[in-house]
């Protein structure tokens, strides 16, 4: 009988315990808006940081506070914002479709490799050794990295160069940040002309190791009738501020760098 006084004590302390934790929860709980949950739910949640924000969480959080546009999600479009308008009751403005691109035209049937690369098979990797195994220094290694992160299994490796499929693409950029020769643009889908080039040799050493290399003749340049092209270091670069989509860049280039995206 002696045991039983001990174990009525702790009893009752335990129940003491467990109510007096419940009230202080209760007085001290922290509310939570439940919009929020709402908010994280109508994000695609593959935490890109197209955003501007650390993940699709912390820019959930940024648009509850008033922090934040509810169209900045490139991956979501308008699909999403418009989700986080109707949580919000509140209008929002369209959100034009981004999708990436690789600036990089030299395949194997284009350009050589200088040496066989037998390391890790990784882009990263290969860059490390006299800037990758093709002869162009400038282009695509062509080993992956950019399909490894992509979400939405848009990007493939074709004949040595990494091609973006346009249809299945969200332009969430996380390829664009993995790439070690920052070759890919994100652009928005409106915008039908790409330079598949960024090589800074001049055009007489690009031409030598890629017959479908920009050399910077400035052609395009001077047939853009909206001043939308200009050739910096070698190579050339399209404005989309100012591109028309008129294609006389396309037609003025006899090598075939820029290409017309579909």
């Amino acid at each position: 009988m002696d045991y039983i006084i001990p174990i009525l004590i702790f009893a009752a302390l335990g129940i003491a315990a467990g109510v007096l934790l419940t009230i202080v929860s209760k007085v001290f709980a922290v509310k939570t808006d439940e919009r929020l949950e709402a908010l994280q739910e109508a994000l695609p949640q593959i935490n890109c940081g197209s955003c501007g924000f650390s993940g699709c969480n912390a820019y959930a959080e940024a648009i509850l506070e008033g922090k934040a546009e509810p169209n900045l999600c490139k991956p979501g479009g308008n699909e999403s914002a418009q989700k986080i308008a109707e949580i919000l009751g509140v209008g929002v403005g369209e959100v034009e479709q981004q999708v990436a691109f690789v600036r990089c035209l030299g395949n194997c049937n284009v350009t050589t490799h200088k040496y066989t690369f037998t390391g890790s098979h990784s882009c990263r990797s290969s860059n490390n050794y006299y800037n990758g195994s093709k002869v162009c220094t400038s282009g695509c290694l062509g080993y992956g990295d950019c399909v490894a992160v992509c979400p939405s299994n848009a990007i493939s490796i074709i004949d040595g160069v990494a091609v973006v499929n346009q249809n299945i693409c969200t332009g969430c950029g996380l390829c664009a940040k993995t790439c070690p020769n920052a070759l890919i643009a994100i652009r928005n889908r409106s915008q039908q002309y790409e330079v598949g080039c960024r090589s800074t040799a001049i055009g007489k050493v690009t031409r030598s190791v890629c017959s479908v290399g920009c050399i910077g003749c400035k052609m395009c340049e001077k047939k853009c009738p909206s001043g939308a092209i200009t050739v910096e270091d070698n190579f050339a670069r399209i404005d989309y501020s100012k591109c028309t989509n008129c294609g006389e860049c396309a037609k003025a280039c006899k090598i075939g760098a820029i290409k017309k995206i579909v």
